[in-house]
């Protein structure tokens, strides 16, 4: 591996670190991330945040890593058609963030948990829409055969971790919702439009894993 790369190795090492930190900070100087970033003063549509939790699973091909991602199907009444992580809210019978996005990852994707190596959450993230979302990141050995559930996920596809983790591919998009402008990362890859929440989550793991100039 070239110098400045970053190896699974590193990768453990500097999620995990920027866990403890946060872990040690007071709640009112533990860093977070939302959909408010790119709008000051936005506030969520709910006064009480809908806890939930999704997997960030990086696949560990030797030609490089690969965040595996899914497409939500059209007729879905939440992000239809979106790009997004396999998650979803945590239910009162899932232990923790980490039980909830393994068990989502599991019924839509049917990645079995056991596959899962469990690294560390990343900073949560607040949406406009009112939930506070916890990104459990974790390793995946190939060979991966994900089996969508059809009622959720109309595909499952891998995107380059070098091209999530590239600066030049964290555009800022912008929509008119309401009567007023809302901005939004966006990371178009092919003919898949990664955007939003998702693209907000993939912004903090480039920060986490990119803070010195490394190489993806």
């Amino acid at each position: 591996m070239s110098e400045g790369a970053l190896s699974p190795e590193r990768i453990v090492a500097r999620l995990r670190a920027a866990a403890e930190a946060r872990d040690a900070a007071v709640d009112e100087e533990a860093p977070r991330r939302g959909d408010d970033d790119l709008n000051p003063g936005m506030t969520p549509t709910r006064a009480t945040l809908t806890p939930a939790a999704v997997l960030v699973p990086i696949v560990l091909h030797r030609a490089g890593p690969t965040v595996l991602l899914t497409r939500r199907t059209d007729h879905l009444r939440d992000h239809a058609g979106q790009v997004s992580f396999p998650g979803g809210r945590i239910d009162p019978h899932d232990r923790d963030a980490v039980d909830a996005a393994l068990r989502e990852a599991e019924e839509e994707v049917g990645v079995a948990r056991e596959r899962v190596e469990v690294i560390a959450p990343l900073d949560p993230y607040i949406t406009r829409t009112g939930f506070r979302v916890t990104p459990v990141v974790g390793f995946l050995t190939p060979p991966i055969d994900p089996k969508p559930d059809p009622f959720e996920v109309a595909d499952v596809f891998e995107t380059p971790l070098s091209f999530l983790l590239d600066r030049r591919n964290h555009q800022r998009h912008s929509r008119e919702y309401e009567g007023r402008t809302r901005y939004f990362y966006a990371m178009p890859y092919g003919s898949y439009y990664i955007w939003g929440a998702t693209a907000g989550m993939l912004v903090n793991l480039a920060d986490v894993l990119m803070r010195d100039g490394s190489r993806p």
